[in-house]
């Protein structure tokens, strides 16, 4: 299966502890973000992030969008639940 591959920017902490587990496990990086969001699949990425890598932890924007992102549960929630 051919795909392509897609640039995406994280912290130097957060490289830095991907890349060592890439090195300790002699894995490429998708194979370690791949195995880390399996090993998590009842967390939402964002939370598997900010679990793992502490990243996104008081990222204004990440904040205001899971803001609306919970009002937005809530109504549907209230309305479908």
């Amino acid at each position: 299966m051919h795909t392509m591959a897609k640039t995406i920017m994280i912290s130097n902490d957060a490289y830095a502890k991907l890349k060592s587990i890439k090195e300790r496990e002699d894995k490429s990086f998708s194979e370690v973000v791949v195995e880390l969001v399996d090993n998590g699949k009842t967390k939402t990425l964002g939370k598997l992030l900010k679990d793992k890598f502490g990243i996104l932890k008081g990222d204004k924007e990440y904040d205001a969008v899971m803001k609306e992102a919970r009002k937005g549960w809530d109504r549907w929630n209230k309305r479908y639940a």
